[in-house]
């Protein structure tokens, strides 16, 4: 059965059906390999970080702190610029990326950046699997980046532009779920590889990522491009009218969305201007430009890939074996997992907002915990933490995911990309992107050497960041849920403070005037 959702437009009721159709599921599924690729390569890395055959060959000085000089601290064993350069090698390049990637996906279309993705992921998985010093290594995780620059410019705006009105919030959240399947894959793999004798598993683990980016690959040269972006590549109309039917089912009257599709468009040909100096010049996109730039940053400093990225590193750190280790990120995978399944089911019930506050809520309380046992049990020197305590800190941790995967997991992937005017839409998501990565490629970098130096301290910092974000989201986002893409925006001249920078609606004032 269709479902309608109606849109309040200068006065008058427009009518957006639209169902789950198979169609858009297979099409949404196959964008969603993009996120499986970046969460792979998020939880791949921490996880050939702590095995001892990988860090024997490329990090030696690591493998010897470990293993044999007790002088080091518990909370420095792992502090190696050049570790952390292998992690954070991939971001510097997606962040490089990411404005390439904005034209193109503007440009050529969401599908065109979803190949060349592809194409990049496969050659990083081939270059990394087959390393055989620190300078392949990185090559491949660059590679990987590149990919990832790609993906991640595509692949949200993609599910948020396919989805119908009413399921957006779920469909685009299958991002977020994507990257929790791959991230749960990887350390599943790593779990099994870590065990190969001959100490080459590392190689399997690292070239296993060319599985999704296959997938995604030839999945995109057989994918629908999106009305949206059809519209904006300058198609026929009776062309994306077809196309918009086969998504939203037969039965669907699309008149009203294509309608707003194409008086989207118009806003694009009528600026006649630079998507992101738009952004960044005119005033009526300050709000989106603020959310754009600080929903990323909040996003990374939930302290969430420190703990993606290093888990089996820290918790070695607090004395668990190496296999333990990796098998204690299995489990908190499986929890990320479900736990992003039941945002998909709660978005577009209960709203952005709520989630966002009750996750943010619980993600505090975890870090605070975590950070209070570590201080307490976790000693410079001598043995880690006792079987107890190790025990509550990974429940800790497994809370702190699932707080992390029904709220600023998704969230911070859907929101930015449904809340841009068509005519900005792609330059908007790379300011999202490039964020997301520059403060990404900080944490990476940043977080061996802040565990190093500030020990338990540093789940306080990441606490004390949880609290400024969920104050923000209650005092300065408004809600989403159930709004058509292309009337999104008039919820910031609705907003008790947005109203004041944006100013009226140009089109009513207008009005007005003609009046």
């Amino acid at each position: 059965m269709a479902v309608g959702v109606i849109a309040v437009d200068g006065g008058q009721e427009r009518r957006y059906g639209g169902r789950i159709t198979a169609f858009v599921v297979l099409s949404c599924m196959t964008a969603g390999m993009g996120g499986v690729i970046f969460g792979y390569d998020i939880g791949i890395a921490g996880g050939v970080s702590s095995m001892e055959p990988f860090l024997r060959k490329f990090f030696p000085d690591v493998d010897r702190r470990m293993r044999d000089d007790t002088r080091v601290s518990n909370y420095c064993k792992f502090d190696s610029q050049l570790l952390t350069a292998f992690t954070s090698s991939l971001y510097v390049a997606g962040l490089l990326t990411t404005f390439l990637a904005s034209r193109v996906t503007a440009g050529r279309g969401r599908r065109a950046s979803m190949v060349l993705g592809g194409a990049a992921f496969l050659a990083g998985a081939a270059v990394g699997g087959a390393a055989v010093d620190i300078y392949m290594v990185i090559l491949g995780r660059v590679l990987l980046g590149v990919g990832l620059g790609f993906a991640n410019q595509a692949v949200p705006l993609y599910l948020s532009e396919m989805a119908p009105a009413r399921y957006r919030g779920a469909f685009s959240n299958g991002f977020q779920l994507s990257v929790g399947i791959g991230a749960l894959a990887a350390n599943v793999i790593n779990f099994g590889t870590e065990k190969i004798r001959g100490g080459w598993g590392w190689r399997v683990s690292l070239a296993l990522a060319a599985v999704p980016a296959g997938l995604l690959t030839l999945g995109a040269l057989f994918l629908p491009e999106t009305p949206n972006s059809l519209v904006q590549q300058g198609r026929d109309r009776r062309d994306v009218a077809r196309l918009l039917q086969k998504i939203r089912g037969a039965d669907v009257d699309v008149g009203d969305e294509l309608d707003d599709i194409v008086a989207a468009n118009g806003a694009v040909a009528d600026s006649g201007g630079d998507g992101l100096r738009m952004i960044i010049t005119q005033r009526r996109y300050r709000p989106q430009l603020v959310m754009a730039v600080m929903i990323p940053f909040f996003q990374q400093v939930t302290g969430i890939n420190a703990i993606a990225f290093y888990a089996p590193v820290l918790l070695r750190t607090i004395g668990m074996g190496e296999s333990a280790s990796l098998l204690s990120a299995v489990v908190t995978g499986v929890v990320g997992v479900g736990s992003t399944f039941a945002s998909m089911l709660a978005v577009d019930r209960f709203g952005r907002r709520t989630l966002f506050l009750v996750g943010g809520v619980q993600m505090l309380a975890s870090q605070v915990l975590i950070g209070a046992i570590m201080a307490a049990e976790l000693r410079d020197d001598g043995g880690g933490v006792s079987k107890a305590w190790a025990g509550l800190l990974i429940l800790l941790i497994a809370v702190y995911v699932a707080g992390f995967g029904w709220s600023w997991g998704p969230l911070g992937w859907l929101v930015p990309s449904e809340i841009f005017p068509l005519e900005v839409r792609a330059a908007g998501q790379s300011v999202t992107v490039a964020v997301s990565f520059a403060f990404t490629v900080f944490v990476a970098q940043a977080f061996l050497s802040m565990l190093c130096h500030m020990k338990a301290g540093i789940f306080f910092f990441f606490a004390a960041w949880l609290a400024v974000m969920t104050a923000f989201v209650y005092l300065l986002l408004p809600e989403t849920k159930g709004l058509p893409i292309e009337q999104v925006a008039r919820v910031w001249r609705e907003h008790w403070f947005w109203s004041r920078v944006v100013g009226p609606d140009p089109d009513e004032a207008r009005a007005g005037v003609k009046l």
